[in-house]
């Protein structure tokens, strides 16, 4: 078999499906084993606890799947639009969504796409031992990426591209062919230090290392329990992820709006306010949101979210009276933060 010419046809093949950056890489991530178990010994994964649980099962490839070779390393462009986003930051009654999750759950996407690159592979090949993920089991997804030649790491930990920025999503097929490796991407930060000056909580706590406990993403998703309430002033109305190192990189110029139809904005998410937001019922959450990737953390930490945003809003009696209706909330987590809030607009209008 000529691999050189297999790993054209497989860039190729993942440009049809709409993957923006297609590359290879091996599947030794030895180098980057240690700084993991650093980042995990200081805690900083938070309530993550699978992180810790798999370990450095996510930096060794070959012992998640035996008999891997390379990792095929894709990334897709998600941001339905690129419009300035600081003014919608700025408006204290608007909810603020990480632009990745106002259409179609990525994963979904992601994963079905590259599976038929895998049957687009095997067509040519014929059976081999491969496996699809996207963040579907422990791997070290930026850093294979970067071996890929797809991008470098950012500041802010995030994967960058000269073309395309940071606005995309990764994914990654284990496979057991011996393809040539791409080359790694060279960095391109340099001095710049903007998505460290603009992290709201200051989560980025030095270039390349970030304090997941304090970003806004891990508040807001991963973080089952009551947000800390020293970090709920600096959470504004961002009520699930936090965009603000990604739109102060000045990478990000040379990002392009999404082809894909699934990542188009649903449920008007680019434009919700807080109030309507937090007069969802369950059903309504569970209907509206249903293939979303907000759906996951479901209707309680959705309205603990917004109960942080309402407290943060300018003090109106709409804004009052929708924390009013939930103050009896079966949930305690959400009448704490409900209570929070009402105590902020008491506050405010003494």
């Amino acid at each position: 078999m000529d691999y050189a010419a297999l790993a054209a046809r497989i860039r190729e093949w993942g440009a049809e499906l709409g993957f923006q950056g297609v590359g290879i890489s091996d599947a030794d991530l030895s180098a980057a084993e240690g700084r993991l178990a650093e980042w995990l010994e200081l805690g900083w994964h938070g309530e993550m606890d699978y992180m810790a649980r798999h370990g450095s099962l996510r930096a060794r490839p070959a012992v998640l799947l035996p008999g891997t070779l390379r990792v095929i390393s894709c990334r897709m462009d998600y941001a339905a639009a690129l419009e300035n986003e600081w003014p919608a930051l700025a408006d204290g009654n608007r909810a603020y969504v990480a632009r990745y999750a106002r259409g179609r759950d990525y994963h979904k996407v992601i994963r079905a796409k590259l599976q038929k690159l895998c049957d687009r592979i095997e067509a040519e090949t014929g059976p081999f031992g491969h496996r699809v993920l996207c963040d579907s089991a422990p791997a070290m997804e930026v850093e294979l990426a970067a071996k890929a030649g797809t991008g470098w790491r950012g500041k802010h930990t995030l994967l960058l591209s000269r073309d395309s920025g940071s606005w995309f999503v990764l994914g990654e097929i284990y496979i057991s062919l011996p393809l040539p490796a791409d080359a790694p991407a060279g960095e391109h930060c340099g001095s710049c230090r903007k998505c460290i000056d603009v992290c709201p909580t200051q989560a980025i706590v030095g270039p390349y290392r970030l304090d997941a406990r304090r970003c806004i993403s891990y508040l807001t998703i991963e973080h089952k329990s009551a947000i800390p309430e020293e970090l709920r002033p600096l959470i504004g109305n961002r009520v699930y992820g936090c965009d603000d190192c990604q739109l102060a990189c000045p990478w990000n110029h040379f990002a392009r709006p999404t082809a894909e139809p699934d990542f188009q904005v649903r449920n008007g998410l680019d434009r919700a306010t807080l109030v309507e937001l937090f007069a969802w019922s369950e059903s309504e959450f569970d209907e509206r949101l249903r293939g979303s990737p907000i759906r996951r953390i479901g209707h309680e930490r959705w309205l603990r979210n917004l109960a942080v945003g309402l407290g943060n809003a300018p003090s109106s009696d709409a804004v009052v009276a929708a924390l009013h209706a939930r103050m009896d909330h079966p949930s305690a987590l959400v009448r704490e933060h409900v209570q929070w809030a009402l105590l902020r607009h008491k506050r405010v209008a003494a």
